[in-house]
């Protein structure tokens, strides 16, 4: 029992102790009130931002084929090259269409030699055929020959059109200026007519970006902004900003300047695309980005860190110094982060001081010593 003593003694010591602290953050009696840093919201024109996930597509894409049939005898290009329009790419074997040219060219003048004689035949027999001479019946005969002979012409003509055609696509060349990628076929193979791909080629300056929006976002973006209410041109449309993989701020400049004639009836999500200029190619079809694009119009916005905002149960409020240097506890609705600053939507005028530092150290009505700063336009 004599060991116990002490312990009883002690207990009510260590009772009285821990009523003397009181709540876990609350300000003790006769305590001189928490120093806080308060300032006002800033208040300036914002546009507030949404973000979609999309991928960067070419604006032109040319899957590279032979137009005639032959061996391919050179290959112009180095794999992975930038290559202009009009470039020769590839040579397929000539010796057979320029032996089918020369060919055409010589029935075209046999077929001429031929329409030359029968013009001067019919000419005489209608020379005879006025003095009686001739009957009518070889008249005719004659002006068939001519006739015939003409459309013989006609006929060597397309044929040498044709042969000139197929001996041209011996050399197959850059329909677009962009670049290729590595050759698909090597020196030596045969390659078939509209059927083997030789290499393929992508535009990159400029490039497309397209992402898909819900339709709840669609409808809002056509109500407040038009998208897609009217006839869209390239570099005309609504600015959007796009980061890269990787990247914590957009780094990109584009513009909206496509959305889709419907809704897919799978995902419930509009196409959407801006073109983004890419003068160094450094963006590569097929990356993924994120777009930041315009979702109001530009308005009066009330702006507070996101540090000065706490949570009571479901709500999210701030504290605003009053007469006294007392706070009181201010419900509002929040919005996205515009700058580095967190949109306030409801609950504020803009002329209030409100803590923005040492939030956790307040309770309503408290008394506190506020330190008063000024908050830049934009938080880095």
């Amino acid at each position: 029992m004599r060991s116990l003593r002490p312990l009883l003694l002690a207990t009510p010591l260590i009772a009285s102790v821990l009523l003397a602290a009181g709540p876990a953050g609350a300000q003790m009696p006769g305590a001189p009130p928490p120093g806080v840093t308060v300032a006002k919201p800033v208040v300036r024109e914002i546009v507030e931002q949404d973000q979609y996930t999309g991928r960067f597509d070419p604006i032109e894409f040319v899957e590279v084929r032979a137009r005639v049939t032959g061996y391919l005898d050179k290959i112009m290009f180095q794999d992975g090259a930038n290559v202009k329009k009009g470039e020769v790419l590839f040579i397929i074997d000539r010796r057979p269409y320029k032996a089918a040219l020369e060919q055409a060219q010589a029935a075209l003048t046999s077929a001429k030699a031929r329409l030359s004689f029968t013009q001067t035949d019919l000419e005489r027999a209608q020379v005879l055929s006025r003095g009686g001479n001739i009957s009518e019946q070889v008249t005719d005969q004659r002006r068939q020959a001519s006739q015939t002979a003409q459309a013989d012409v006609d006929s060597a003509e397309a044929a040498l059109r044709n042969a000139q055609l197929n001996y041209d696509f011996t050399e197959v060349k850059s329909p677009i200026n962009g670049r290729i990628s590595q050759r698909l076929v090597t020196e030596g193979n045969i390659v078939s007519t509209d059927q083997t791909i030789l290499a393929r080629i992508v535009s990159l300056d400029p490039i497309y970006f397209g992402f898909n929006v819900d339709e709840r976002s669609f409808l809002k973006y056509q109500g407040s902004l038009g998208i897609g209410m009217g006839q869209m041109q390239r570099g005309k449309g609504a600015p959007v900003q796009i980061a890269l993989s990787g990247e914590e701020k957009p780094t990109r400049k584009g513009t909206l300047d496509f959305v889709d004639n419907r809704v897919d009836y799978q995902t419930g999500t509009m196409l959407l695309r801006a073109t983004v200029e890419n003068p160094d190619g450094f963006i590569k079809p097929g990356l993924f980005g994120i777009v930041s694009m315009p979702a109001t119009k530009p308005f009066q916005g009330i702006l507070i860190p996101d540090e000065a905002v706490s949570a009571n149960q479901d709500k999210r409020i701030v504290y605003v110094l009053g007469e006294g240097d007392k706070v009181a506890a201010r419900t509002i609705k929040l919005g996205p982060i515009v700058d580095g600053y967190r949109v306030v939507r409801d609950g504020l005028k803009g002329d209030e001081f409100v803590v923005i530092n040492g939030v956790a150290k307040v309770r309503p009505g408290a008394q506190v010593k506020p330190e008063t700063v000024e908050l830049p336009p934009t938080k880095k």
